[in-house]
């Protein structure tokens, strides 16, 4: 149903902004010598960029709390898109592309005691396909053909700004290394899906909603430079690979092998007891123990650089009478 869903947004947001375009502005004749509304031009995106993680691995030295403020830079990992874009007017637009992050999360980069202890880590290659509405705040004001010092008339004025928000769909796959190599984990059932009382193995789609800001700054009437901030907001928790509780590790053990149960459980062993710590050495790891905040969904951001090219406008031949 997403899948659909995503389809018949991209498809049908070009042929609705075409649609826009195409409508008579009120008052004017057709085949009249006033003023008509062009037609849009799609503008190409492309962005290269940097991502980082907020969920429960890893982060600042503090409890979760699943926002900016829990950024860890040394997780930072790469990021691109590929969007293209219609303007309904000078103020809306929509756009529908294609976006990759990397990310990444580990608990040896906190100083957090639970993190720290819990010593859990990440990566994921996220494939992100979404369809967003744009807000410009400015409007793009196409003035001389060439921008003269001192020339009369109306300028150009060409910095933008805008937010947007919109609905998508993500593919993510969680890996730890083990042994030196990149292993997935959610085969591997390391909360205990699908073993007798554990959880249901998770999906690796989920529904992101997307949302932030951009500017971007016209070089010429085809190309344009830009800086887009994007938030993605999930339902889903597993994209670290962690939301509820401890498994039993013996049985883990026993069903999946050893790898399954190091990954399960590869704690420190040094959690006082004076910070939470139990009588299973301290760790708390123990089976039913909190691993993760099933209550908190995992979101992430990233910071792209784009540059957007438009197709120049077809030029007439010949006088048309």
């Amino acid at each position: 149903m997403l899948k659909k869903l995503l389809i018949f947004l991209l498809i049908i947001s070009p042929v609705f902004a075409s649609a826009q375009y195409g409508k008579k502005r009120k008052g004017m004749r057709t085949g009249s010598s006033f003023y008509k509304r062009k037609k849009p031009r799609p503008e190409f995106i492309i962005g290269l960029g940097a991502s980082n993680f907020l969920g429960e691995l890893g982060g600042a030295n503090q409890i979760g709390t699943f926002f900016v403020r829990d950024l860890e830079f040394k997780a930072t990992r790469p990021s691109a898109q590929v969007a293209i874009r219609y303007k309904f007017n000078s103020r809306l637009a929509v756009k529908g592309g294609f976006y990759y992050q990397l990310l990444s999360g580990n608990d040896n980069l906190t100083k957090e005691p639970f993190r720290n202890n819990r010593n859990l880590h990440f990566r994921a290659h996220t494939y992100e396909l979404s369809g967003q509405m744009e807000f410009f705040f400015t409007k793009e004001q196409q003035g001389h053909r060439y921008q003269i010092k001192n020339a009369k008339g109306m300028k150009s004025y060409n910095f933008q700004a805008y937010g947007f928000v919109g609905v998508g769909g993500i593919f993510f796959n969680p890996q730890a290394k083990y042994k030196g190599a990149w292993v997935n984990l959610q085969p591997l059932g390391t909360e205990g899906q699908g073993l007798p009382d554990g959880p249901k193995k998770y999906s690796r789609f989920t529904v992101v909603i997307p949302y932030g800001f951009g500017v971007k700054d016209a070089i010429n009437k085809e190309w344009s430079i830009g800086l887009e901030v994007g938030i993605r907001k999930t339902f889903s928790d597993y994209i670290d690979d962690v939301s509820g509780v401890y498994y039993d590790n013996a049985v883990i053990r026993a069903e999946r092998g050893d790898m399954a149960a190091d990954l399960a459980d590869p704690s420190l062993l040094n959690m006082p007891a004076e910070l939470g710590g139990n009588s299973h050495g301290g760790n708390q790891s123990a089976t039913g123990e909190v691993r993760g905040h099933s209550n908190h969904k995992d979101a992430y951001m990233f910071i792209n650089v784009t540059a957007s090219y438009k197709i120049p406008a077809k030029r007439r031949t010949r006088s048309k009478f």
